[in-house]
């Protein structure tokens, strides 16, 4: 079954029930409007995940609460590329590298979009360096290994918007980022998954990171210094990227180790990841652990 937008969502009046399906209106911001309490219509499918939606069962049931479209157990470990824009490998005063920098989280730092929470581990809580960092999420279709930059497209079952959640401190005590990187809810996606025939150029999006309504980061995705399919390519040179794994393609210029004063996240904030068109926003909560 071909789809356009998919969203994953335990429905009103049932909240022992997780469905997939397609929003009845094509033209709006799934996560904006379930965040402001507006009633989102979705046309049920039959299957259990996205990776296998099956058919339009012809119920239409009303959004409760968005889950990020793939469950933990299906993403396996999530690939992670960084410093992938052209102006934060500037803000950074970092060289561009020539390949891609690839770390990884684990599947146990997937968290689901609003009211579901980001939480800020005790580690991090002392040193006060918690950021943010707005991104692009690839979803890979069906097996993938040594896969061509030609083909990698085809391999993409679609797009979603994530947030790589960091602590700074850390990160930069260490030379691997798997630990400052990874802990639990630091890999919130959502709200939709878009297809690749709804986006066929993912660098024709606009991404936006927002700090309590203020815009920290905007960019367009042509500012990547490695593409989509360049990526695809080369996370799967040597290694099998099972159905189901996710991708996610760095952050723009922003972020808020490099404002000045530094712009971090604290318990109460709320933090939006917009990447339009068709994805919509990804709010998250921030807590304190």
């Amino acid at each position: 079954m071909s789809f356009n937008r998919l969203v994953r969502f335990v429905p009103r009046g049932r909240q022992n029930s997780i469905l997939i399906g397609e929003p009845l209106n094509s033209a709006i911001d799934v996560g904006k409007e379930v965040r402001n309490g507006h009633e989102v219509e979705v046309k049920v499918f039959s299957g259990t995940s996205v990776l296998d939606a099956g058919s339009e069962t012809g119920v239409i049931e009303s959004i409760d609460r968005i889950l990020s479209p793939l469950a933990m157990s299906e993403v396996g470990t999530i690939r992670c590329i960084g410093l992938n824009y052209a102006k934060h490998a500037k803000e950074a005063n970092l060289a561009l590298p020539s390949v891609p920098v690839v770390f990884l989280k684990p599947a146990t730092s997937l968290a689901d979009p609003w009211p579901a929470s980001t939480i800020i581990p005790s580690f991090s809580l002392a040193d006060d360096t918690a950021d943010y960092e707005s991104e692009l999420c690839i979803v890979i279709g069906k097996s993938a290994k040594n896969v061509s930059e030609d083909d990698a497209l085809s391999y993409v079952l679609g797009y979603t918007a994530s947030n790589d959640i960091s602590a700074r401190k850390s990160q930069f005590e260490q030379s691997q980022w798997c630990f400052s990187k990874g802990f639990d809810t630091s890999c919130p996606i959502g709200p939709t998954l878009v297809s690749t025939s709804v986006l066929p150029d993912p660098s024709k999006l606009r991404i936006r990171g927002l700090k309590n309504g203020k815009v920290m980061q905007d960019s367009p995705l042509s500012d990547l210094i490695f593409s989509i399919p360049a990526l695809v390519s080369w996370l799967s040179q040597g290694t099998t990227l099972p159905a189901g794994t996710i991708i996610l393609t760095g952050t723009p210029s922003g972020i808020g180790m490099a404002m000045k004063p530094t712009e971090y996240l604290h318990e109460g904030d709320e933090f939006t990841v917009e990447i339009l068109p068709h994805i919509g926003s990804l709010y998250s909560s921030i807590k304190n652990e």
